[in-house]
């Protein structure tokens, strides 16, 4: 049986379209991070706290803290620290902003990821409207998410996959501030 005229245009289009539209790209990426970042701004907000920090449970002598300005930034740094137990002294006295301090300017060398997620919303592949790109430092190696993977001389499927990682971990080292953000608000 064959199919011709409108039906055949109309069955084409279809699956043409389908195709098209379930492609994912680096500008449609779904964040894994957003509904965690609303969740974390949510509880900071709700404690009137701008910085948080929490040891990290997955790897021993390890951190992470976060700096909030609200409405513009969540600034994330994780980060192993050669004194852990200074830093588990600041955060049960609720000093997050040193934790967040010491994590950035004297973590172990080589363990240090900062996250710079502009507008508090989870990482994104590629920025919307006039919102500055999201960033991603670890190492020596810097990321800016801004959906052009040409200027960063890079594949498309290279720039895809270094958002997804990034976006996975980032929403890992959300959710660690999240669950004791949690319990430090019902503890208090």
């Amino acid at each position: 049986m064959r199919l011709s005229g409108r039906p055949a245009v109309a069955l084409f289009t279809g699956v043409v379209g389908a195709a098209l539209f379930s492609t994912p790209t680096a500008s449609a990426q779904e964040s894994k991070s957003a509904a965690i970042a609303r969740q974390l701004v949510h509880t900071l907000d709700a404690a009137k706290l701008d910085s948080f920090a929490a040891p990290d449970p997955a790897t021993p002598g390890a951190f992470v803290a976060a700096l909030y300005i609200p409405g513009t930034q969540l600034l994330v740094v994780s980060a192993k620290y050669a004194a852990p137990p200074l830093l588990v002294d600041r955060i049960t006295a609720k000093d997050y902003r040193a934790v967040y301090v010491d994590l950035q300017s004297a973590s172990v060398r080589g363990s240090k990821v900062f996250v710079q997620d502009q507008g508090a919303d989870g990482l994104a592949s590629k920025p919307s409207g006039d919102q500055p790109a999201d960033a991603w430092d670890e190492g020596d190696k810097s990321t800016i998410f801004d959906g052009d993977w040409k200027k960063a001389k890079i594949a498309e499927a290279d720039y895809t996959k270094t958002y997804s990682d990034a976006d996975g971990r980032y929403a890992r080292m959300l959710a660690t501030l999240l669950e004791q953000a949690k319990k430090a608000k019902a503890g208090s």
